[in-house]
């Protein structure tokens, strides 16, 4: 363990997983139901980017697309400290590595940093590849197989850094929702 490496958080739960496979959607839900989130990084970005015009699309820029992202997620962890009940976070700092392994570069040694630096709960729930909801939207314009492609490198990340991936059920988004505190004791 490397000696910055900072404990997990308890209250802190990431859903990760691919695009299309409902994470937002459940995000949604558990926030109705009285708990605080944070907003998805890459989806965020891209509508900003869009709207000026800007270099930072995965399509023009992916790098600096990743640094953004990253900057997002530590801004975000930064926010969430100030929650007294628990955060359920719509991504987290190891999907940046992810990312990186997706688009076939090197995950640069400040990602790797802040991946060990700033921790959530140890298990992370990920949401798999779902066909039968997946879609395209203004910002998701991914194929079904780059979704499973970002599925495993997103997961592989998660648990490269030590984290155990509960898999969220592919049922109704309440019955998602009732797995989600059970598995989290709420």
């Amino acid at each position: 363990m490397p000696a910055e490496e900072r404990s997990f958080i308890t209250s802190f739960h990431v859903i990760t997983g691919g695009p299309g496979s409902g994470k937002t959607t459940l995000i949604d839900a558990l926030v109705a139901a009285g708990f605080a989130r944070t907003i998805e990084a890459g989806r965020a970005i891209i509508q900003d980017q869009t709207a000026i015009d800007g270099p930072a699309l995965p399509v023009r820029d992916p790098g600096l697309f990743a640094e953004l992202m990253l900057s997002w997620e530590l801004q975000s962890y930064r926010s969430a400290q100030t929650q007294a009940k628990p955060v359920f976070f719509d991504r987290g700092v190891p999907d940046i590595a992810g990312y990186y392994r997706l688009i076939g570069r090197t995950v640069p040694p400040h990602v790797t940093a802040a991946a060990n630096r700033f921790r959530y709960n140890r298990r992370v729930f990920a949401a798999p590849p779902w066909p039968e909801i997946f879609g395209h939207d203004a910002e998701r314009k991914q194929t079904f197989d780059e979704a499973v492609r970002t599925f495993e490198a997103v997961t592989g990340a998660y648990r490269d850094f030590g984290y155990e991936l509960v898999l969220l059920p592919l049922v109704p988004v309440p019955q998602r929702v009732k797995f989600v505190l059970d598995a989290i004791g709420q």
